[in-house]
């Protein structure tokens, strides 16, 4: 199923088909008649549109993001972002599914993928809305570069997604909702508040099942945190935090305030 998934092209029937595994899922947990977690070969890249076009982050265009252009613009990345999310949440299953977990855990990160569903097409909604499309505009080519470093390594894959990128999205999407509240945007004021309250369990799930694994291992988590994001990370991580909404997903102040010294970054 998340094979399948991965393994579709077009964002729309990707999404479609990611939200009803995830309530067959759901439904036979229910029945009492759990579907088996088997083996599957995930790609290592999943299938992607034709459209957008993939470039080098320093290639994609700057706008500014109070013209309605920018805010376009804006919404266009959060797409990207979202479609991604989706991929990354069904294949950790496959690519991790040799090591024994809980039920729990499958049922986290199909819920999250059946969320991160939801999200990309909120803003897909919004982009249409106002007379764009997700593919209108180029996008950033190394948003699955997480996955690839950590396709051997199950920590470090809970470390950087959900630990480091969607915590990320903690921090920034109140800014976001305050400039298209400010451009009376209703539609995706909407969409990010939708995103914004939803991701903090996501990153909440990368938490619970990092600290699971340290305790597995008899490693400090704190110190693993440290070690892995420092290795797979790209530079160093940077403030402003959204304490609040950090902690309530599990993440405390020590544990990333230290690295956004780069010093030791690989």
């Amino acid at each position: 199923m998340a094979v399948e998934v991965l393994t579709t092209a077009d964002g729309r029937e990707k999404t479609a088909l990611s939200k009803r595994h995830a309530e067959a899922w759901f439904a036979a947990r229910a029945a009492g008649d759990p579907i088996p977690v088997g083996r599957a070969d995930p790609p290592l890249r999943p299938s992607r549109p034709a459209q957008p076009e993939l470039r080098d982050p320093r290639d994609v265009p700057k706008r500014k993001p109070g013209s309605p252009a920018g805010r376009i613009a804006l919404l266009h990345a959060v797409a990207h972002i979202e479609l991604n999310a989706v991929d990354l949440h069904w294949d950790i299953i496959p690519r991790f599914a040799h090591v024994p977990m809980p039920m729990g855990f499958y049922d986290d990160w199909v819920k999250s993928a059946a969320e991160e569903s939801r999200h990309f097409n909120l803003v897909c909604d919004c982009l249409e809305e106002l007379g764009s499309h997700y593919g209108a505009l180029p996008a950033h080519a190394g948003m699955w570069r997480a996955a690839e470093d950590t396709v051997d390594d199950f920590m470090g894959r809970l470390a950087v997604v959900p630990m480091v990128l969607e915590a990320r999205g903690l921090d920034v999407t109140p800014g976001m909702i305050a400039l298209f509240r400010k451009a009376g945007v209703t539609q995706a004021v909407d969409a990010l508040e939708t995103i914004y309250a939803e991701e903090v369990g996501h990153v909440a799930y990368g938490s619970k099942w990092f600290h699971f694994l340290c305790g597995r291992h008899e490693e400090d988590p704190k110190e693993a945190f440290h070690r892995l994001v420092r290795h797979y990370f790209h530079g160093a991580l940077k403030p402003p935090f959204n304490e609040e909404k950090r902690a309530e997903a599990g993440l405390p102040p020590d544990f990333y305030w230290p690295l956004t010294d780069a010093q030791g970054t690989a």
